[in-house]
């Protein structure tokens, strides 16, 4: 079966996106995060979070402009490029 590229993509519920891609870790795939629709809004849960995807060693993209300050941003060209080159993709 091997290891994975998993592509999830946070676009409706991010606190939900943060989980599972923490989660998918566990079976050692690669994981990438992408932000996407609207700036995570900070809460205690997030937070909680946040911390799991440091300690999963992920680290977080974006597609919100307002969120490019303090994580890598993706155009559109990245973000097809990084769906092309995944194995799979999880839309949460």
């Amino acid at each position: 079966m091997g290891i994975k590229k998993i592509l999830v993509l946070g676009r409706r519920d991010h606190t939900e996106a943060m989980r599972v891609a923490a989660g998918l870790t566990v079976a050692g795939h690669k994981i990438r995060l992408v932000f996407m629709t609207k700036s995570v809004q900070e809460t205690v849960e997030n937070e909680l979070q946040a911390e799991l995807l440091d300690l999963s060693d992920i680290v977080p993209e974006t597609t919100v402009p307002s969120m490019a300050k303090d994580l890598n941003f993706l155009n559109a060209k990245d973000l097809a490029n990084a769906i092309f080159n995944s194995d799979s993709i999880i839309n949460v």
